[in-house]
């Protein structure tokens, strides 16, 4: 404790330098208006930024903490449009569509960014006290994790899906399939035998991810725009001043408790991420809701709180085991790794001792980029709220326009703009038919993770099955799978033999 205790003092020495703080605020007020744009997410926020903080000549220790404000200010603001629009800005807020956008629908947008704020804050800040109390130990355990264990991992977060979204269970199965299916097209990276690319040379990379998201979501809401203003069913979306109050934050402190420390243990797991956290404890936090749980999906606070709590916990724990290891805990700390090279600085244990100001500035930076984002978007919450006032035949363009615009920048392929148009009108025609689009990307995006982590053990094994079920953290993951899975059916069955015994009595 108390070679922590010194290390935050070195930290916040560095951190509260005036040069510092301005960095923190301009990195969470440009990453929140970055992620705020549909499908670019911190990723790709951080590395379209990442040749400007190294071309500023900036000392290593400001330019990392100048990238991380970025970084989870795009966390944060990948939920605006979310929220608003319902597209997600990034692979972790497919989740808060689901509730946070039909709370939006019901004239609830101010109380929905407010309570998407606090629970971010306080996943994101109980995630930096778990990275300075115990990184090290955490990132220790997390490297244990073998590709066996991964695919474990999956298979849980794939029974979770069962009971995840909507009121029809095979839906969304058949849902999270579809995903997998567009998880695999392109050439197998172990055999070289192209999947369903139906000849099409551009498919043979594989769909990126921003296409799927941007088509499903962005392209698919356009279309349903489109076909209410032609059918005259348009109505002006309510917007009221709402607001978070006392009672909400009581109904869900509890929720978003839990769900950080869900999100936090989850995002110390190299290769994880926000979207398997957030995935994880919706699923959770609607099997604890019992009956209640009922109304997740259609506007229950505690179905927005949870992602927020999970995925901006996972952004904080997916840093323990680049600091501490130098594996980099997701993508966009896969980049923010890169920037530590760049600046000559080896990442790992030894980093605390030789570089401390590197390590514990950036620790303590995120302790005021939390505050911070706090103290910025909780005033904004009203303008963003005011969006919805635009009339709906000027929101329909400024969906396909970010559609389009955020494909093409990143993407840089203009055969992904038809590919849009196509996943656009396929979500469009699932909506029609009652599906819910979330475990279709939650089954592209852990798909990948599926395969690849299952490939990689059945090749350490020589092809012995097996090895999927030799470690205890296998064994016990699966076990949870099938509580998931029978659980909620076992107090169904036993909800209805009370209600008739009851009525028999």
């Amino acid at each position: 404790m108390e070679t922590v205790l010194s290390g935050l003092a070195t930290g916040f020495a560095v951190a509260l330098t005036p040069l510092n703080i301005l960095l923190v605020l301009i990195g969470c007020f440009s990453g929140t208006l970055i992620g705020a744009l549909p499908g670019i997410g911190p990723i790709n926020g951080v590395a379209i930024l990442l040749p400007i903080a190294y071309g500023l000549g900036l000392p290593p220790e400001s330019a990392l903490i100048l990238l991380a404000g970025i970084y989870y200010g795009a966390e944060y603001g990948g939920r605006i449009s979310s929220i608003l629009l319902n597209v997600p800005g990034d692979a972790g807020a497919v989740m808060t569509t689901l509730d946070g956008h039909p709370m939006a629908l019901k004239g609830e947008a101010g109380r929905a960014l407010s309570l998407s704020a606090v629970a971010s804050f306080v996943g994101g800040t109980l995630a930096v006290i778990g990275l300075s109390l115990f990184g090290p130990l955490l990132a220790k355990f997390a490297v244990t994790f073998s590709p066996a264990d991964y695919v474990a991992l999956m298979v849980f977060a794939f029974a979770s899906l069962a009971s995840l979204v909507g009121r029809n269970g095979i839906k969304t199965l058949l849902g999270a399939v579809i995903g997998l299916m567009l998880a695999t097209m392109g050439i197998d990276a172990n055999t070289g035998v192209p999947r369903y690319t139906f000849g099409i040379p551009d498919l043979l990379a594989g769909i990126d991810f921003l296409v799927v998201v941007i088509g499903l979501f962005g392209m698919a809401e356009l279309l349903h725009l489109v076909e209410q203003q032609v059918s005259g069913r348009l109505k002006t979306l309510p917007v009221d001043r709402s607001f978070l109050r006392r009672a909400d934050l009581l109904r869900t402190r509890w929720t978003i408790l839990r769900c950080s420390v869900i999100g936090f243990f989850i995002g110390i797991l190299p290769g994880t991420g926000a979207s398997v956290a957030s995935a994880v404890a919706y699923g959770t936090e609607k099997r604890l809701a019992g009956k209640s749980g009922d109304s997740f999906g259609t506007g229950d606070m505690r179905g927005l709180a949870a992602p927020e709590a999970a995925n901006n916990a996972a952004a904080g724990g997916a840093l323990v085991p680049m600091l501490t290891l130098g594996i980099p805990g997701s993508g966009t700390t896969a980049i923010l790794l890169g920037a530590l090279l760049m600046f000559n600085v080896q990442p790992g244990p030894l980093m605390f001792t030789q570089r401390p100001e590197i390590a514990w500035g950036l620790i303590a930076s995120m302790y005021l980029g939390n505050v911070a984002l706090l103290i910025i978007n909780l005033p904004l919450v009203g303008l963003f709220a005011r969006m919805l006032t635009l009339p709906q035949h000027y929101l329909t363009p400024l969906i396909a326009m970010l559609a389009f615009v955020g494909v093409y920048s990143i993407v840089g392929n203009p055969f992904d703009l038809y590919l849009i148009i196509l996943l656009g009108i396929f979500g469009w025609v699932l909506r029609k038919l009652d599906f819910s689009l979330a475990p279709v990307i939650l089954g592209f995006v852990l798909g990948s993770l599926f395969e690849n982590n299952l490939r990689r053990a059945l090749s350490i094994s020589a092809g012995d099955w097996g090895i999927l079920i030799e470690d205890w953290k296998s064994i016990a993951l699966y076990g949870l799978a099938v509580l998931v899975v029978i659980l909620p059916a076992w107090a169904g069955r036993r909800s209805a033999r009370a209600a008739a015994d009851a009525v028999e009595d």
